[in-house]
């Protein structure tokens, strides 16, 4: 049957080689027989900017993904916050669309909107005051001229002082805020909604001025690879490894 793929949150970096080797698996064994595949955000453990690719590891993530091309696979990237500097660059050597964060899409007749997620925490305050510093179109110009060893040294310092901040803070702050998500869906139409950003995979069904939507949210690759299945039946959660046997089909849930 058709049906397209969402995954977010692999954080891929060349020091953590198990999620890269998920991720090449999923590419030959799955993505190459999927319509599409969605990438909605932090591919990446960090990206400094469009001057990096020639980086081996990105270009061995690059690769992948360009190859999925030969397979008549559309390839959709949504910026995440680890990787918002990703831009047409990096998407033409990928063979692939930048999307704009939310994107509405028909898939398989049902109207879907895309997003990170990121913007659905509000509670979070601390973050969504950074947010708004990087995304500021100012900084991200004077950021980008900066030499590339400086970017990733200060991106690198970032890195820490969000992990030191995140063990203070209680882990419903950094969950999506029901009113937002209602205010998105209402802005939309109330469509179905997929994300990713929370590291905490699931569905959720939200009744907004008596429409039923659901919202499904993908996991994280830290343990293993994870992707959402989607048909014109409807949604599937999978979760795959690079020890699987070429062909094996994927574990529904």
């Amino acid at each position: 049957m058709p049906h397209s793929l969402f995954i977010s949150d692999l954080h891929l970096s060349k020091s953590q080689p198990r999620s890269m080797a998920e991720f090449q698996h999923f590419a030959a064994e799955f993505a190459s027989k999927a319509d599409a595949l969605y990438i909605l955000g932090d591919l990446f453990e960090y990206w400094a900017g469009d001057d990096d690719l020639d980086d081996p590891f990105h270009a061995q993530v690059i690769a992948t993904l360009a190859g999925l091309a030969h397979h008549k696979t559309g390839v959709y990237l949504l910026r995440g916050n680890r990787d918002l500097l990703m831009g047409e660059t990096l998407a033409t050597a990928c063979h692939a669309t930048l999307l704009d964060d939310p994107a509405l899409i028909d898939l398989y007749g049902a109207p879907t909107l895309l997003s990170h997620g990121d913007t659905l925490c509000t509670d979070d305050v601390d973050y969504l005051r950074y947010r708004e510093q990087m995304y500021d179109a100012d900084f991200q110009k004077d950021f980008l001229a900066r030499p590339l060893d400086a970017r990733k040294a200060f991106i690198e310092q970032l890195r820490q002082r969000s992990t030191a901040a995140k063990r203070n803070k209680d882990s419903a702050i950094m969950d999506v805020n029901d009113a937002a998500v209602a205010a998105l869906l209402r802005e939309y139409h109330y469509p179905r909604l997929i994300h990713g950003h929370t590291h905490r995979p699931g569905r959720h069904e939200h009744v907004v001025d008596g429409h039923s939507c659901e919202r499904w949210v993908l996991g994280d690759w830290d343990q293993q690879g994870s992707a959402l299945r989607v048909d014109a039946l409807g949604c599937n959660v999978i979760l795959f490894s690079s020890t699987s046997q070429p062909g094996q089909p994927f574990i529904r849930f």
